[in-house]
């Protein structure tokens, strides 16, 4: 059991152990000691324990110590996290005679970055002597001196410091001198003998001393010197000067021959014995002498090397005033010369550490560098302030005195900045102001944070049929913002089923390139719209990607022939009576291709002419398909009629098909009554007066309406060339790609019609309201990123395209048109409501028929 006295001192001494920890905490260094001429494997301290690092994470960390003064006097032992003595520490190497001296480390590991600050303290041993300036020292002295005359020595200096360069003088036993131990003032360390006896040249001519300096260290140790005093005779009285001490100020850097000081001495004595000459002591040090110059006979002390204050802040000057006298005397004098510090020493910035280059999703407060400051000027002019480039997303942190740690404040994109040029500033606090940059590039690294992007999101391409296979049909191109891995870009197929078969057994994409290309033959018939994905994926980690649409429109060749439908019977038969113009058959044709190629035309062969170059009974409709009498039938014509219909598409090559149609003309049954109108007498004069009226009526009517058509298409032409640009038709409007399945065939199967109408042909938007006929002749159609396609076509959507081998193109607006063409049709429908003779119908079916082709190239 403890008794109550040791419980309170245990009590103190855990009570002091928390609050040195606290503070060595709240400091934010560790610090330790070591005696200067330790050995080899000293033992300093447990740096790794002390600074919270586990053993394990020294070298993973990359744990590594440095220092501003010599890097290899300590040295961290990474298997036990030690730090030892490394090689030899003299402290008066290190910090010379300053009080405080201490090895000041930085301890840096990474992963993340960090940093410690490390202050090894070297404490002083005695392992220097006291040393003399000399080893002997000549002292010439009037014998008439009296007494109490004091002779300044010039003391011993000890490299240590402390206790250990504290210093005692002893005087060997003599009767006529005694020791003058040094004043309090710190500046002014001066011994002097001071005379107790009067001298006698005549008793002792010479007087031997021995003077000893003792230091305070354990153990002890001492230096002598041997002064030698030669007694003088005459000149009985020594120079004087106004002071003893002298405290000039001056600034560094002051230009050679500044005048620091004039001193002045007195001598009472008369001629020679009273001319003084100035002199520095001859114990004073060479470095004085590099740096002033005194003048013998005015005493001026000026400026004559380089005055820094960096290198010395005080200058101990000691000067001699010699009189001529025989013997001569002397006077003694102290200039302590104080050095004020200028503004004179720039910044010096340091990067200490670079973590490089930094990552573009690198969180905020990432330490990019660690930066120490340095100005070699004091108080103000060496206190430095830090600051870096605006407008950039890092910042400068202090962390200790001194130093900086250059960390993210903002966020990084690569792909809008890849680097920074940064520039820190360091100025101090002078007048002026002195400042100095070092600038430093931050390299933003690359994440996979950009998909690659296509230029549009669906591509539409037009490919003829029948292609060659393995043929290039397209090209898709992605960008990726990123670099290196991160933007290399592939390719691939979206997978699906087309119909019961796999997409790709119809396309394939290369992966590098990203060109497409078709791997067998497109039948149109069979595949109008073959509509797919491709994927673009880059090398990141994880990758990104995104896809592309493309619409492959099939387009129609002529490779399909008429095919007829139904089959017509073997044979028709055909009253004798039917007269002109009655349809008497009708051939029926569908074509599997669309557009110009599906386009029918009918008309018969030579074979069907009538014998002896007589005029043929019977002609097909070249659109319908509808034969109909040419004339009315008579006894001459043959009973059996064998018609060749030839049915011809309009594709390039054209194909064709033929159909044979039989007639039978037959005699009998019931004659229209139409041939009541052969009559005679008056009654059939008049008819045909009243007949002759009304053709001249019909004649006026059609003169009048094809005259008032014209008109109609002359001001309809002059007001469309005469509107603003991008209204009228003589103005080209903006192209549309228009695929042939758009159009639609003009003889097709009602299923084929109905699929047609349901089938979107190309773009994105509303479907325009217009019927739009081309020609198979289609030039090349230039494909995105340049590549050539299959044929193509394009029409202009806000007017008419006139070619000679266009169809028609009916716009809504054309109601009006369409009436007046109506109305120049009506002649045609009229004779048969007027029960008119078949001639009269001879005479307006070519009129039809113009108006028909105006229709058809006009509107």
């Amino acid at each position: 059991m403890f008794s109550r006295k040791a419980r309170g001192k245990i009590q103190h001494l855990l009570l002091f152990f928390v609050i040195l920890s606290a503070w060595e905490t709240g400091s934010g260094q560790v610090h330790y000691s070591v005696p200067e001429e330790a050995k080899h494997g000293t033992f300093v301290g447990r740096i790794a324990q002390d600074l919270g690092l586990e053993l394990g994470e020294l070298v993973p960390r990359l744990f590594r110590v440095t220092s501003k003064s010599r890097g290899d006097l300590l040295e961290v032992n990474l298997q036990n996290g030690i730090l030892f003595v490394n090689s030899r520490i003299d402290r008066e190497e290190l910090c010379g005679r300053s009080l405080e001296c201490s090895i000041h480390l930085e301890v840096i590991v990474e992963r993340p970055l960090q940093v410690f600050h490390v202050e090894v303290e070297v404490r002083d041993i005695n392992d220097n002597p006291p040393v003399f300036p000399a080893t002997q020292k000549n002292l010439f002295m009037a014998e008439l001196r009296p007494l109490d005359s004091r002779f300044p020595l010039e003391g011993a200096s000890d490299a240590d410091i402390g206790v250990n360069a504290v210093l005692t003088y002893t005087l060997s036993p003599n009767e006529y001198f005694s020791l003058e131990k040094p004043s309090g003032d710190e500046r002014v360390k001066r011994l002097g003998l001071v005379l107790r006896k009067p001298l006698d040249r005549e008793e002792a001519p010479q007087i031997f001393l021995v003077l000893t300096a003792t230091d305070g260290g354990k153990p002890e140790l001492t230096g002598t010197v041997q002064i030698l005093v030669t007694v003088l005779d005459a000149n009985d009285n020594a120079p004087a000067f106004d002071r003893t001490l002298y405290a000039v100020k001056l600034l560094e850097n002051v230009p050679n021959g500044t005048l620091v000081i004039k001193l002045n001495a007195s001598d009472l004595d008369e001629g020679s014995n009273g001319n003084i000459f100035y002199s520095f002591s001859t114990d004073i040090s060479p470095n004085v002498k590099s740096k002033f110059y005194i003048d013998p006979i005015t005493g001026k002390i000026m400026v004559k090397g380089y005055i820094d204050f960096e290198e010395s802040k005080f200058y101990e000057i000691l000067v001699d005033g010699i009189d001529s006298g025989q013997p001569p005397l002397s006077g003694h004098c102290t200039v302590m010369v104080e050095v004020e510090d200028t503004n004179d020493n720039v910044p010096v910035i340091e990067f200490k550490s670079l973590s490089l280059p930094v990552r573009e999703d690198a969180p905020l407060g990432t330490t990019i560098a660690l930066i120490s400051v340095s100005d070699r000027d004091s108080g103000a002019n060496g206190q430095v302030t830090c600051s870096l480039t605006p407008h950039v997303p890092f910042k400068l942190v202090s962390t200790f005195k001194n130093y900086y740690s250059l960390v993210l404040d903002g966020t990084l994109d690569r792909e809008s900045v890849a680097s920074y040029e940064l520039v820190v500033s360091a100025r101090d606090g002078g007048s002026p102001s002195l400042w100095a940059t070092a600038s430093v590039s931050v390299e933003v690294g690359d994440v996979n944070d950009n998909a690659p992007v296509f230029a549009q999101p669906e591509y539409t391409v037009f490919v003829k049929e029948n292609n060659a296979p393995g043929c290039h049909i397209f090209t898709v191109s992605a960008r990726d913002a990123d670099a290196q891995e991160n933007a290399r870009v592939a390719y691939s197929l979206v997978e699906r089923r087309v119909g019961e078969r796999a997409l790709s057994s119809y396309v394939s994409v290369h992966a590098e390139s990203g060109q497409v290309f078709a791997l067998q033959p497109l039948d149109r018939e069979e595949l109008e719209l073959l509509q797919f994905r491709v994927s673009a994926r880059d090398a990141g980690a994880p990758p990104l990607g995104s896809n592309v649409t493309l619409q492959v429109f099939v387009l129609d060749e002529n490779d399909n022939a008429p095919a007829l439908l139904p089959p017509p019977p073997p044979s028709q038969r055909v009253a004798r009576w039917v007269g002109a113009g009655q349809v008497v058959a009708k051939v029926r044709a569908v074509d599997a291709d669309s557009g110009y190629n599906a386009w029918l035309s009918y008309e018969l062969q030579e074979e069907a002419a009538a014998p002896g170059g007589a005029r043929s009974a019977f002609r097909v409709g070249l659109y319908t398909g509808e034969i109909s009498t040419t004339r009315a039938l008579d006894e001459a014509d043959a009973a059996r009629q064998r018609l060749l219909v030839l049915v011809k598409d309009h594709g390039e090559p054209a194909l064709t098909a033929t159909a044979t149609v039989l007639l039978w003309l037959e005699d009998g049954g019931a004659a229209p009554k139409a041939s009541s109108r052969l009559v005679v007498g008056p009654a059939a004069a008049a008819a045909e007066a009243a007949l002759v009226d009304v053709h001249v009526y019909l004649v006026v009517a059609i003169c009048a309406v094809s005259s008032l058509l014209v008109l109609t298409l002359l001001v309809y032409t002059a007001l469309r060339c005469s509107a603003p640009r991008g209204e009228g038709a003589c103005v080209p409007g903006p192209a549309r790609l228009v695929c042939s399945s758009a159009v639609g065939s003009w003889s097709s199967s009602p299923r084929r019609r109905r699929r047609q109408r349901q089938q979107v042909c190309s773009g994105e938007g509303p479907p325009k309201a217009d019927l739009m006929a081309f020609s198979p002749s289609l030039p090349p159609c230039a494909l995105p990123d340049g590549e050539v396609g299959e044929h193509c076509f394009s029409v202009p959507t806000d007017h008419i395209n006139h070619s000679p081998h266009s169809g028609f193109l009916l716009k809504s607006n054309f109601p009006w048109i369409n009436l007046f063409l109506l109305l120049a049709i009506s002649p045609i429908v009229l004779p048969t409501f007027l029960n008119m003779r078949t001639s009269g119908v001879h005479v307006f079916l070519p009129m039809a028929s113009i108006f028909l082709n105006i229709r058809r190239r006009y509107v």
